[in-house]
């Protein structure tokens, strides 16, 4: 038997609809002020918020991830960071409206290409209601009219944030429909969504691998794709150890559960004896409990006998661990690291250490990648780092935007023509 979609959820999209036709038209400092009570009424309430975020935190099953528990869970400093982001919208120019392109014809035509919203966005997402704030706050200033539904475990603590966004956009003078917070967890209802190009012109999933293929595969509207973060670092003969060291280290153990984490370190041959050691030794400092370590023969062979060391197995190669686990291959050179990269990476980031410029360059040249750093930790891309104000996330596909998702990737060029009165002949 289909699924028949709730009346209340179809009122509420017709709505979300009607109301991205007045934001096309909303002016740049009414936004602003929009976000800016936002980050005021979140401020504000912080000690709701987290009591919110306590009760979400505390129906997990007993044997949750320690990766997923940190991504759900908000602190006194997440709050923060979450309205110094909305503030960071607020300050950054509005696209709607920017000139990409102004010329005129021979036969007098004048032709602009002005940026304009997508329209209607609906963002799927699992675990961080962080992502909340970070959706509406860029789409809403591009613009655009944002359906969010995230995961049933951060239910309480998305109730508050909505409740609080109704709240300053109404203060605002601004339509309170201009998002719709999703507190309705069947999936039916994410599948029969889908089907509906006539409601949603864009989605966008973020989450694990499941959910991406889910909605790859069921979605008649095209897709921002954030597909997952098998990042690597590749350390190579020329590298200073000790700075490749703090680089890997950071990449991994600084908030593992996240898309931007390293997963699997790549180290030179000639360099792996001094190097792995030195690795090993920094990240049990960082991590008292000891890094996993999921590693080749060669690299089990120079660590060998230290704790948290074993045998990697194929798939790990594959497998985007979001723990603190670090997949270790030792390889002949940069054009066997290439290989690798192309053959297990997902597109997302990827870093070179070197002090060879000359190899930084071939490596940032060659590999396939949204984000491809050298001598840096993976964990900068990320939308709030690259001065973006925030992202929907980042995205690996290569059609209509790469990377983070921000402002500008939220708007589309269409033609403005003004005429008088020609014809085609």
């Amino acid at each position: 038997m289909s699924y028949e979609i709730p009346a209340n959820v179809e009122t509420e999209f017709l709505a979300l609809r009607q109301a991205s036709r007045s934001l096309r038209q909303l002016g740049s400092e009414q936004k602003n002020q929009a976000l800016r009570a936002v980050s005021k009424l979140i401020s504000e309430n912080s000690t709701a918020i987290l009591e919110a975020n306590q009760k979400d935190l505390a129906k997990l099953p007993a044997d949750t991830s320690s990766a997923f528990r940190d991504r759900l869970t908000l602190t006194s400093e997440r709050l923060q960071h979450i309205t110094t982001s909305l503030e960071a919208v607020a300050s950054l120019a509005d696209p709607v409206g920017e000139i990409v392109d102004d010329r005129t014809l021979p036969n007098g035509l004048r032709l602009r290409r002005l940026r304009a919203p997508l329209g209607v966005i609906l963002m799927i997402f699992e675990s961080r209601p962080n992502v909340i704030l970070e959706a509406f706050s860029l789409a809403f200033k591009s613009g655009n009219a944002i359906a969010l539904r995230g995961g049933r475990d951060s239910a309480h603590t998305a109730e508050v944030f909505y409740r609080l966004m109704r709240t300053a956009l109404t203060s605002s003078g601004v339509n309170k429909n201009s998002f719709y917070g999703l507190d309705n967890y069947e999936r039916p209802l994410v599948e029969a969504l889908l089907k509906r190009k006539d409601w949603i012109d864009i989605v966008v999933p973020r989450g694990g691998d499941q959910l991406i293929e889910f909605v790859s595969r069921t979605a008649l509207m095209p897709i921002i794709k954030n597909d997952r973060g098998m990042c690597h670092g590749y350390v190579d003969v020329d590298a200073d150890i000790e700075m490749a060291a703090n680089v890997i280290a950071n990449a991994k153990t600084s908030r593992p559960g996240v898309c931007n984490a390293l997963e699997t370190v790549l180290v030179h041959e000639k360099i792996a004896t001094d190097f792995l050691p030195r690795l090993y030794e920094l990240c049990a400092q960082l991590v008292p409990k000891g890094l996993r370590w999921k590693c080749d023969p060669r690299a089990q062979g120079i660590l060998g006998g230290r704790a948290h060391v074993e045998a990697a197995i194929p798939s790990d190669w594959d497998t985007e661990h979001l723990e603190q686990i670090l997949n270790c291959h030792v390889v002949a050179n940069l054009e066997d690291a290439l290989k690798h990269i192309e053959h297990h990476g997902s597109r997302h980031s990827e870093t070179i250490l070197t002090m060879n410029e000359a190899t930084a360059r071939h490596f940032q040249g060659e590999v396939d990648a949204a984000a491809v750093y050298w001598n840096a930790s993976t964990r900068f891309t990320d939308g709030f780092e690259f001065g973006l104000g925030g992202e929907l996330g980042i995205s690996t596909q290569k059609l209509h935007v790469r990377g983070p998702v921000g402002l500008r990737e939220l708007t589309t060029p269409r033609w403005i023509i003004d005429g008088r009165g020609q014809i085609r002949k």
